[in-house]
């Protein structure tokens, strides 16, 4: 039989745990479900922070893609580029926070998780450029 003493510790284990896990979204990255530190949002919410001219807009597509049309103002480093981390962190800067996109929102996701370990405050566009594009967004070539 538990006492109210196992009880109440169990209970205050139990908020604990989910206090903290409220301090992180969960990722699916490629099937993983690894801890993340950044936020997801939606095209009209994306389009209010960046608004705000102290956040950081990053493309993380090709070149190419970049190219083909992007939203005004985005910095291009492409995630898939093996110095990724570097390069942002070179354009970046740490104390404004960061708002991340690519075609879909995968690749973003994936840039988003790196730079928010690497200290940066992310914010991830649900559903990427062409989210954006379905909302009649525009683009800038």
């Amino acid at each position: 039989m538990i006492n109210i003493k196992t009880m109440l510790l169990l209970a205050i284990v139990c908020i604990i745990a989910v206090s903290c896990a409220r301090m992180f979204t969960r990722g699916n990255h490629g099937g993983s479900a690894a801890l993340t530190a950044y936020s997801n949002v939606n095209v009209d919410e994306f389009q209010t922070l960046i608004a705000d001219p102290a956040m950081q807009l990053l493309d993380v597509r090709t070149p190419e893609e970049y190219d083909a049309g992007h939203i005004a103002r985005a910095t291009l480093v492409d995630v898939n580029d093996s110095s990724f981390v570097e390069r942002a962190m070179a354009v970046l800067d740490r104390q404004r926070p960061v708002a991340v996109y690519c075609r879909s929102g995968r690749r973003s996701a994936r840039a988003a998780n790196l730079l928010a370990a690497q200290g940066y405050a992310v914010t991830n566009l649900n559903g990427g450029v062409m989210a954006w594009q379905d909302a009649g967004k525009a683009l800038v070539k």
